[in-house]
């Protein structure tokens, strides 16, 4: 029988090779902007323009040079669609009142004439980002918390089912840190950021990692009594055998899908749909090659700290 099990610290050290560099990647975000990620204005407030001309009059240029006229020469321009359509998106990093946002326009106008039944003028506040980032963070301690207590009470017939849960966190927290290095990445080098679509694939690729997993955990506790006197590791790759087809063909047409939306989707969204597709690509990952090789090595004693706290927690008691 082929083993995916005997080859784990592969399968480690690939990981290991992945989250370390996204980790220094994040920190020297933090060091050289501030932030892990580059914040959209959905965290940092301000103003966004969507807007079409009626002719190649205006530039980026242009644009730009209007905006500094109102102390916002850092606004993040952006041409949407075909360039024959003349449609931009301007993001700044003030509120302006009524009065401002007019002159705005009027000064946009004058480069080219505006489209104004498409113009689209939105404020934000910072607090939005602040709000939706506090419900994303509760709503992942909510799903460890409770994925944890399904686990142990559902594994409750195998020996050490807290293992179980252990194992399908720290899948979900390798799969977070991958996104977020992608990210931060993405943010330096293409300019990506991070806005509440992004929150929203993340706790995505949350859920898809946890479901993922258990749907192993499950078929390795169904083949444990079925299997008695078998080497556990035997077990362990006898069950990911029986379900990796299964999880690879679900997970196939939801990448195919993924695909053809980022090759023929419209601009706003193929920043979403990137990450949400390589969210599940590590979800997939690592619910195979990393949640149950570590089940294996947690039961075999070859995670030292984590052995040497279970055996002093035993004579305690």
């Amino acid at each position: 029988m082929f083993s995916l099990i005997q080859k784990r610290n592969r399968f480690f050290a690939l990981s290991a090779a992945i989250i370390i560099p996204g980790i220094f990647i994040m920190v020297y975000s933090l060091i050289s902007t501030g932030s892990l990620f580059q914040l959209s204005n959905d965290f940092v407030g301000g103003s966004i323009y969507e807007l079409r001309f009626l002719n190649e009059g205006a530039t980026e240029a242009g644009i730009r040079s209007v905006f500094a006229q109102f102390n916002d020469p850092n606004v993040t321009i952006q041409q949407l669609g075909e360039p024959s359509e003349y449609k931009w998106s301007i993001r700044g990093e003030f509120q302006s009142d009524a009065a401002v946002t007019n002159q705005i326009v009027e000064a946009l106008n004058a480069l080219a004439p505006l489209d104004r039944d498409s113009l689209r003028i939105e404020q934000v506040s910072e607090t939005v980002g602040a709000e939706a980032t506090r419900a994303a963070f509760l709503a992942v301690l909510v799903a460890t918390a409770v994925v944890t207590g399904f686990i142990v009470i559902a594994f409750r017939q195998v020996p050490n089912a807290f293992r179980y849960g252990a194992c399908a966190i720290a899948a979900m927290i390798h799969d977070v840190l991958v996104v977020s290095g992608v990210m931060s990445l993405a943010g330096l080098v293409l300019g990506w950021e991070v806005d509440a679509l992004f929150l929203t694939a993340l706790l995505t690729v949350v859920g898809f990692s946890i479901q993922d997993t258990i749907v192993l955990f499950d078929r390795i506790r169904e083949n444990i009594p079925k299997h008695l006197g078998e080497p556990y590791e035997t077990i362990v790759n006898r069950s990911i055998l029986e379900t990796i087809h299964r999880s690879l063909a679900t997970q196939l047409n939801a990448f195919f899908v993924m695909i053809a939306i980022l090759l023929f989707g419209g601009e706003s969204i193929r920043q979403f749909i990137a990450i949400l597709f390589i969210g599940l690509l590590t979800g997939t990952y690592s619910s195979i090659f990393i949640a149950v090789p570590l089940l294996v090595a947690w039961e075999k004693g070859e995670l030292p700290l984590v052995n040497r706290f279970s055996r002093a927690a035993n004579e305690s008691t």
